[in-house]
């Protein structure tokens, strides 16, 4: 669907083969079924699966631009950034590239459904193409105070907080942990609708945040 049937390799990111171009490509699937941008599958596909040419062409940087503007928001629902590997700055802005059709058609497919990623999503708690093995570092258990909009974000202040699974977290940073729903302030998030229920919220620490990437309501004994 790309517009050609043979590819090379190496690849534009140095998979040698094709056994690790699937492996490494896989990690991005839920975000293509996220379907934040109508050019993220080319853009991908010209750097893990690159036409068969005497010289590589790279995707044009205007793509790069608006595939990583539209999609890196859904990204972070996860505490994930855009990767240094895929900086647009490196890819051709006049040179022969490949496009979708022209610049203007890099209109924006919304992403399906308004609720908050961290609030619906359980199977697509994958890298997307980083290198780690799990989406989710910590598990904490807890009441909530009270839930807030910051810069953004939808701000979680826990009441009471049992930690499940620590991970990155310091214990005696424990009593003063908040978390975020990143790019949240605005999407429904119905688990939190009541606050009087006890909540399971699993999370990484991304800089001196620390995100959700899920919430679900739990059994009482915090």
């Amino acid at each position: 669907s790309v517009g050609y049937d043979k590819m090379v390799l190496p690849n534009l990111l140095d998979h040698e083969t094709m056994a690790e171009v699937k492996h490494q490509a896989s990690s991005w699937v839920p975000l293509l079924n996220k379907n934040c941008h109508m050019g993220t599958q080319v853009f991908l596909c010209s750097l893990f699966a690159p036409v068969c040419l005497d010289r590589p062409v790279y995707p044009c940087r205007w793509l790069c631009e608006a595939v990583r503007d539209s999609c890196e928001p859904v990204m972070q629902f996860f505490g994930f950034f855009w990767p240094e590997m895929l900086k647009c700055d490196q890819f051709p802005q006049d040179d022969v590239c490949i496009a979708m059709t022209a610049p203007n058609a890099t209109e924006v497919s919304r992403p399906k459904g308004k609720v908050c990623s961290a609030c619906v999503i359980n199977k697509d708690m994958v890298h997307f193409g980083f290198p780690l093995p799990l989406a989710c570092f910590s598990a904490l258990k807890m009441t909530i105070k009270e839930v807030k909009k910051e810069n953004g974000d939808k701000m979680i202040v826990p009441r009471k907080r049992k930690a499940l699974k620590l991970g990155p977290i310091r214990k005696k940073n424990l009593k003063k942990l908040v978390l975020f729903l990143k790019n949240g302030a605005d999407c429904p998030c119905h688990q939190l609708d009541n606050l009087g229920h006890y909540f399971l919220i699993m999370g990484r620490q991304v800089k001196t945040q620390y995100l959700s990437c899920q919430v679900k309501r739990a059994s009482r004994g915090v």
